[in-house]
Parts: structure tokens; C-alpha cells; sequence
């Protein structure tokens, strides 16, 4: 389960937060789309999610990690951590629980197809040759594998990056724009898949898009506007949790 109390994120103090006191809560399994205008924060909140920035004020908790204030289970870490005991227990989330889509792919260029799908289920340790076979040949990259990825286009580089995010079997996945650089049969086709395999495994997914379709297909599609999160496009009903 993602949950997510009062975040709030400002970059300055004279602009207005590009995140206020945002709250969400997105059960196990459970798909989660969010729209918006450019530069309305859907990116700063998969990355606050993630790990890779903090947040002014509030706190993050996926499963048994909470991120923001970090708090390791006590067995594991005392309350005053150092900053890189901090880092490493967000380095053992990323690893364990989380896959991500990023909007840049973040492909390695030394790694052909193959590898750069495999790295997360090395890094975790769960590397099963037939599973990502069978999760290339859904997203139809099974033949790209021993490419160079300097030799792949966009399109191409997106369904390994979405491959990669899936293929250690992670209790969440970001996916920021997964279909952005992909035409309108293969963005639905790929869209599907990441959806049908996140419900398959059980596996939380919040999805950032500009794209109606594949924002319709998540369980909650919601709309961020002014820093909140609301349940419909006229931003007339703010999100809230409803047990």
C-alpha cells in the first residue's frame, strides 16, 4: 500500500508550493492515473515518491518502508540515522519494492536490451530468464535483445524501460508518461500490458500521463491541479480516502 500524508513541496519562498498538504492513499494492487497540466508537479511527486528529492514537509510510507521522515523498522536501524544509513535504507526500497518508468528511459548505453531489462531483477536477486522472455514477448522487444540500445528507437527504448520496471516483480511501479513516445495502437497495446501485469502481480501502480486513454484504465483516474489531487477533470471534488 502507498500512502501519502499532508506532502507538501516549495522550491522557494516566494512562489507558491508546487505540492500543498497532498494526501493519497492507493491500496495493494490497486492502479492510480494522474493528469494535468505541464508543470502542475506530476513529475515532482513520482520523484518525491521514489526517493530522489524531499519533500518540505510530510511523510511517504510504501508497505513497511516509510520514506519521508525515514523510519527503518527498529530491529533494523534506531531513529537517529546518519545520512548515509538514510541512503542506503532508500536504496534497499528502490531495490526491494519499486520499479519506475522514467519519462528519459535511463537505459544504460553499455548494456544491449537484455541486460538493461535484467539489471532490477539481478540487483533484487530474483532473475528469471523465462519470466522477462515471456514479458518481451508481450511487449514485442523479445527480438531486440542482444541490440545495442543506441541502436533502438524511442518507442523501442520505452517498452524495455516499461519491461525493466516490471521484471523484478515489484510491490510498486512509477511510470511517468510510459507511453509518451509510442503511437496510438502501440501506446493502448503497452498501456494494457502494464496494467494487466501490475493487476497479475498485485503490484501498486501510479501512472502520470497526458493521455485520456491510458489515464481511463487505472481504478482511480485523478486530476492535479494547484499543488491538491482532485476526482474529476471541472477540479470540483478533492480526493479523499474513503476506506
Amino acid at each position: 500500500m502507498l500512502k501519502i500524508e499532508k506532502l507538501s513541496k516549495t522550491y522557494d519562498t516566494v512562489s507558491p508550493p508546487i505540492l500543498s498538504a497532498l494526501d493519497l492513499v492507493v491500496e495493494s494492487g490497486q492502479s492510480v492515473s494522474i493528469q494535468g497540466a505541464s508543470g502542475c508537479g506530476k513529475s515532482t511527486l513520482l520523484s518525491l515518491i521514489a526517493g530522489f528529492d524531499n519533500p518540505t514537509y510530510g511523510s511517504i510510507a510504501i508497505n513497511d518502508y516509510c520514506l519521508r521522515p525515514v523510519k527503518a523498522p527498529a530491529h533494523e536501524i534506531d531513529n537517529n540515522k546518519s545520512a548515509s544509513q538514510q541512503s542506503k535504507y532508500v536504496d534497499e526500497f528502490r531495490k526491494n519494492e519499486l520499479g519506475i518508468v522514467f519519462q528519459s528511459y535511463n537505459l544504460f548505453d553499455c548494456f544491449n536490451a537484455w541486460d538493461n531489462i535484467a539489471f532490477t531483477a539481478r540487483l533484487k536477486g530474483n532473475y528469471n530468464k523465462h519470466y522477462q522472455t515471456e514479458l518481451m514477448q508481450q511487449l514485442n522487444i523479445l527480438q531486440l535483445a542482444k541490440k545495442p540500445i543506441s541502436q533502438l528507437s524511442g518507442g523501442e527504448q520505452q517498452r524495455c524501460a516499461i519491461a525493466r520496471a516490471l521484471v523484478h516483480k515489484p510491490s510498486l511501479v512509477l511510470a511517468d508518461e510510459p507511453t509518451g513516445n509510442l503511437d496510438e495502437a502501440t501506446s493502448q497495446a503497452v498501456s494494457d500490458i502494464l496494467f494487466d501485469v501490475c493487476r497479475k502481480m498485485n503490484t501498486t501502480l501510479l501512472v502520470v500521463t497526458h493521455s485520456a486513454d491510458v489515464a481511463l484504465k487505472a481504478d482511480n483516474p485523478l486530476w492535479l491541479h494547484a499543488g491538491k489531487l482532485y476526482t474529476d477533470k471541472a477540479l470540483t471534488t478533492p480526493w479523499s480516502h474513503s476506506p
